[in-house]
């Protein structure tokens, strides 16, 4: 299991090394760059003048060189002006060169500045992901234990008008974009006479108090949608386990359909959903941008979105950093976790 679990941490660390460097060409293209020269000099600038801009702003070094530099590895650039005074990337407002680090980049904890929020991003990162975690555990708390008990209820008879009736429930919700339900709660419960005695207030309310009356509606929204892709995998799990010999044996043998359910069928069924239900943390970390944008909750994914639309390089990088590592650390759990769960799976 150890040898097991250091392959995997050589494998995530390549594959978040990989896909950092793609992000970081990506937003570091050209007619990105254009566009940070004149969002933070002058919109009129000359073709020439943004050449300049870029030059004295580090932004004109060869690509991998300024990589390095935002890992930390590189050495910072500096650049020194006609009337002699030094900037660089790790030299702060007032303060001397000479007191300034050599490195400042992602190994030293230096995140970078944004340029919309007007702050360090380390800070605004941890805050914006913290927001969307509160609302990742509640969605968590309600859609894992309704769509287990869909799933299950509908395996356990198979072409039941029970199993059909939360089938065709469960295809619906997955079908449904978060957009759509989204839009259609709000104008039936947010913005009707009845649905107002529920749900007041608004979901930017909740980032400092979350209530049942500000908070449920981006929750329900987004669990419908996972809870769906979740319960028609526990059905079809559900289903293969009680189509089994020795369910079919514990049932001639005249246990009680409940017992065989709850003593032997039941765990393992829960093998396979315990690998969907952790591709669901990724999901919802990236997946409710649309969710977040659609109800105004500033978390994470609305973080992302303005840092998109403001060509604000550092902030992006930061959070495609962490929704890598994030999407790494569940497969993660999610192998170790199949291994404890599934006794016909060895490590040699």
């Amino acid at each position: 299991m150890g040898r097991f679990i250091l392959q995997r941490f050589g494998v995530m660390f390549l594959t978040a090394l990989a896909l950092t460097l793609i992000v970081f060409f990506l937003t570091n293209l050209q007619p990105n760059l254009e566009k940070i020269a004149k969002f933070q000099g002058n919109a009129r600038m000359t073709e020439p003048e943004v050449v300049s801009w870029l030059e004295k702003n580090g932004y004109a070094q060869p690509m991998l060189t300024r990589y390095a530099e935002w890992l930390g590895l590189a050495k910072g650039w500096t650049h020194t002006d006609d009337e002699g005074k030094v900037t660089g990337r790790c030299i702060d407002h007032g303060q001397a060169p000479a007191e300034a680090p050599s490195r400042c980049g992602l190994l030293q904890g230096d995140w970078g500045y944004s340029i919309f929020f007007e702050a360090d991003v380390a800070g605004k990162v941890l805050g914006k992901l913290a927001l969307t975690g509160k609302l990742m555990l509640w969605v968590m708390l309600l859609m894992i234990p309704m769509a287990l008990i869909i799933g299950v209820l509908s395996g356990m008879r198979e072409g039941s008008k029970l199993d059909r009736v939360l089938s065709t429930f469960s295809i619906v919700t997955t079908a449904t974009p978060e957009y759509v339900s989204g839009v259609i709660f709000i104008a039936v419960f947010a913005s009707s006479a009845v649905g107002l005695k529920w749900f007041k207030g608004t979901a930017t309310s909740a980032m400092e108090n979350a209530t049942f009356e500000n908070f449920f509606l981006p929750v329900l929204t987004i669990s419908l949608y996972g809870m769906g892709y979740i319960s028609r995998m526990t059905r079809a799990s559900m289903t293969e386990v009680m189509t089994a010999q020795y369910i079919r044996t514990a049932r001639l043998k005249g246990v009680s359909f409940y017992n065989v359910v709850v003593k032997h069928a039941l765990r393992n069924a829960l093998i396979a959903p315990f690998t969907v239900i952790m591709l669901q943390f990724p999901w919802l970390l990236n997946g409710v941008v649309i969710v977040e944008t659609l109800f105004n909750y500033k978390g994470f994914g609305w973080a992302l979105v303005q840092a998109a639309g403001n060509n604000d390089i550092e902030l992006l990088l930061a959070i495609s950093v962490v929704s890598v590592m994030v999407v790494l650390v569940t497969q993660l759990i999610s192998d170790i976790g199949y291994v404890y769960l599934n006794p016909r799976i060895r490590i040699s």
